[in-house]
């Protein structure tokens, strides 16, 4: 190829990414621009308890609730990175201007172990004398067939059964508080996952994939019988999806080295930032609008529709029932 038609060629590349780009930056701001975002309500006196704080959805959570003179708990596994979130969350809740800021507080909780939990939840109800709002955020995103210290399937473990046990042992103080809140972070891909009792612990048969959609609609499932057990108490509890967020909750994907270039653009395009995909649990942590509301499913701050299977009041009971056994509750 001549030097002349080599030039034409990088021109037309650098064109055709140049409109590329732009295509998708309108895009990006289109679809921005769609999303509701939570008025600031403000928490002043409320104490709220956020799993996996430290990062993602949950940390951009926390950082909101601050700016509404919440005091924010963060429940998280790496003290470390725990107290880094925390500078972070005031740094940033600072900066928008706000006059008054509620407080960070940091507390270990790992959700992978039963004791841990146990020990958590001891501290808070010995320590806190009110909890107003409880958001079982932290997750855990199709990751290799891995078991929890009690030996449970990692992804079914941690984000259905160590949620299961910490609002199981919290529904005392949260009674006391009432009217108070639980929030619990669900997954559109609840619609690929099925329970089966015969494999809760996918020791038969294991997919990365299926497992972590089977912990979402356990999430659902678990929603919808506590609403019902919580009726009358002043106690509500919904789910939510937040939409496809960029976090580190896929860090167990594997994206080809040629690939994470374009992945990155489009994933810069189309995904929601962790703010975004934090609105509908913001919302449904300090909005009037839903105070009493319980048992539904959320998205974008509104209430979305579920799959039958998810509204399936038997399943619903039986995994609460097998679920209690399993963390130890009823033997």
């Amino acid at each position: 190829m001549s030097i002349s038609g080599m030039s034409g060629t990088v021109l037309l590349t650098a064109a055709a990414l140049g409109l590329g780009g732009a295509v998708l930056l309108l895009s990006r701001r289109l679809f921005s621009s769609g999303l509701r975002r939570c008025p600031l309500n403000l928490m002043r006196g409320k104490t709220v308890i956020i799993t996996g704080g430290n990062s993602g959805i949950g940390k951009a959570t926390a950082t909101e609730l601050v700016k509404r003179q919440a005091r924010v708990i963060l429940a998280c596994r790496d003290r470390q990175r725990a107290e880094e979130a925390a500078r972070d969350i005031l740094r940033e809740a600072a900066e928008g201007g706000v006059d008054e800021l509620g407080e960070v507080v940091i507390r270990h909780l790992d959700l992978a172990s039963l004791s841990s939990v146990q020990r958590f939840c001891h501290g808070v109800i010995q320590d806190e004398p009110r909890l107003d709002v409880l958001i079982n955020n932290a997750g855990i995103f199709q990751c290799p067939y891995m078991k929890t210290e009690d030996g449970f399937e990692m992804q079914f473990g941690v984000n259905h059964l160590g949620h299961f046990l910490l609002t199981q042992l919290l529904l005392g103080l949260l009674k006391k508080s009432a009217p108070s809140r639980i929030i619990v972070v669900s997954s559109k891909l609840y619609k690929y996952g099925d329970i089966n009792f015969d494999d809760l612990n996918s020791e038969i048969n294991y997919n990365k994939s299926f497992a972590y959609s089977r912990s979402k609609l356990a999430n659902i499932l678990f929603t919808r019988e506590l609403a019902r057990r919580l009726e009358g108490t002043g106690v509500t509890v919904n789910a939510l999806h937040p939409g496809i967020v960029r976090t580190n909750l896929g860090r167990y994907i594997n994206i080809p080295l040629l690939a994470k270039p374009l992945f990155s653009l489009v994933s810069w395009a189309f995904f929601k930032t962790p703010l975004e995909g934090a609105q509908t649990s913001i919302y449904l942590a300090s909005s009037p609008e839903v105070e009493g509301v319980s048992g539904l499913y959320f998205g974008d701050c509104k209430k979305d529709e579920l799959l039958p299977k998810a509204m399936d009041d038997s399943v619903a009971r039986k995994l609460w029932d097998i679920s209690e056994v399993m963390v130890g509750l009823v033997k």
